[in-house]
């Protein structure tokens, strides 16, 4: 059955008793009504494992910890793996947000922040709780094979989560562009899914071989990364016979639309 904002339970972690309180009511605003509101990094694992949690929405500076320590807790166990994590924060650090970007984050909302912001933020969410198969003309999603390239097993664990709810099962990772290339040489792939910043051979580098090896020339490489689409790097990378660039946190609805256009052209 499928996942209504209505129907979330929402853990909130704040704790600013005004801050808690604004933000309850943004969601009460959305139609959720089932919030649950602690304080701490302690407090909000104890709920995790007790309680059946939804979305988990936090701060990122508690008085013991951080909200990474809530993402990354929810990451490594299987269990709660699945279960959403929107960031609240005034940071403005890249190297801080991008922590949160790496560890699979399903969206980052500026505080003070519109209601707007915590839509797309709860429609992000969403859409990581509800499966729904992609439809595709030329291709049976149930056999598109996918090489994931990611040197954080947390991001890589995250971007398969996105791929297995839309159908695709046959996911083959590697943590940097040289591991890759072995993969490359020995199995065929239908798309490459790739990190732009990795040790030994960063994602450019591994587009670059992709692109220009006759034996892997026609295969569609999304990039996916954390750095501004804008970016000197960016432009670059482009030019390298990337098809697709994709912000981290790697979302649904942008995948979905980057598959089709991809895989049914």
């Amino acid at each position: 059955m499928e996942l209504l904002i209505s129907d979330l339970q929402i853990l909130l972690v704040e704790p600013s008793d005004t801050q808690a309180k604004i933000i309850s009511g943004l969601l009460s605003q959305e139609d959720v009504n089932g919030v649950d509101i602690v304080k701490n990094v302690t407090q909000a694992k104890e709920a995790i494992d007790q309680h059946n949690i939804d979305v988990v929405v936090s701060s990122m500076y508690l008085a013991d910890g951080s909200g990474l320590d809530i993402l990354t807790y929810l990451k490594e166990n299987d269990s709660t793996a699945s279960i959403p994590f929107m960031l609240v924060s005034s940071e403005t650090s890249l190297a801080k947000l991008d922590k949160f970007k790496q560890s699979g984050v399903a969206a980052i909302l500026p505080k003070p922040f519109e209601p707007i912001h915590l839509t797309r933020g709860l429609s992000a969410s969403l859409q990581l709780l509800n499966t729904e198969e992609l439809d595709l003309s030329l291709f049976d999603i149930n056999q598109v094979r996918v090489l994931l390239v990611d040197d954080s097993r947390l991001a890589r664990n995250h971007i398969k989560r996105v791929l297995e709810n839309m159908g695709i099962s046959i996911i083959t990772e590697a943590e940097n562009g040289a591991h890759a290339l072995t993969y490359l040489k020995e199995q065929e792939f239908d798309l490459v899914v790739t990190d732009y910043n990795m040790p030994e051979m960063d994602g450019r580098e591994l587009s670059e071989y992709i692109r220009f090896n006759p034996s892997t020339t026609h295969i569609p490489i999304i990039m996916v990364t954390s750095e501004s689409s804008e970016s000197a790097h960016m432009s670059n990378i482009q030019q390298t016979g990337v098809n697709a660039l994709c912000d981290k946190p790697f979302e649904s609805d942008e995948v979905k639309k980057i598959l089709a256009r991809l895989l049914d052209s």
